[in-house]
């Protein structure tokens, strides 16, 4: 099944995702989530901002410059992006393992580049951002107030090795 730019945008009236839109989220949050899909592709899990279950979003990350970065192609008014500012930028993004991180929003001035290269490696998008995924950067810089970006930075805490004891027995 193939769907025009303009069904997809459709999709999403308003912002929001229809029922069409919704059944198609809760299958690639799985797919994604299963680490079925390639690495970029990831289901983020939030908990929900006013009722505090751990709500689901299959999302594709760009990767820029050694950091992956996640991008609401619908703008800074949806749901995750809500969830995500409600919860501190706490969060979990699951590929195969789950792996808590730290979404860090970045600042207008910086996200021009990220915007082209999401648009460049998440073809979804493209319907939602009014830009030719090769514009220039002044292009994008015009639109960058309106897509909030979120850098992810992994949390690792893994436990230290255990040590020995510095003093010998006797």
């Amino acid at each position: 099944m193939a769907f025009t730019d303009k069904k997809l945008r459709e999709m999403y009236a308003g912002g929001r995702g229809n029922t069409t839109a919704r059944r198609f989220a809760h299958l690639w949050a799985r797919i994604h989530a299963l680490g079925l899909a390639p690495r970029r592709w990831v289901t983020l899990e939030v908990p929900g901002r006013r009722s505090g279950r751990i709500t689901r979003f299959p999302l594709g990350m760009a990767d820029w410059q050694g950091h992956w970065y996640l991008v609401p192609m619908l703008g800074a008014d949806c749901n995750w992006v809500r969830n995500v500012r409600a919860a501190s930028g706490r969060a979990v993004l699951r590929h195969g393992r789950s792996r808590p991180c730290h979404l860090v929003e970045l600042p207008v001035p910086e996200r021009a580049p990220i915007l082209r290269r999401f648009l460049q490696q998440v073809p979804g998008a493209r319907p939602h951002i009014p830009l030719n995924p090769n514009a220039s950067l002044p292009d994008f810089a015009a639109v960058a107030d309106q897509y909030p970006i979120f850098r992810v930075d992994y949390i690792t805490d893994r436990i230290p090795a255990r040590q020995e004891n510095p003093l010998p027995r006797h």
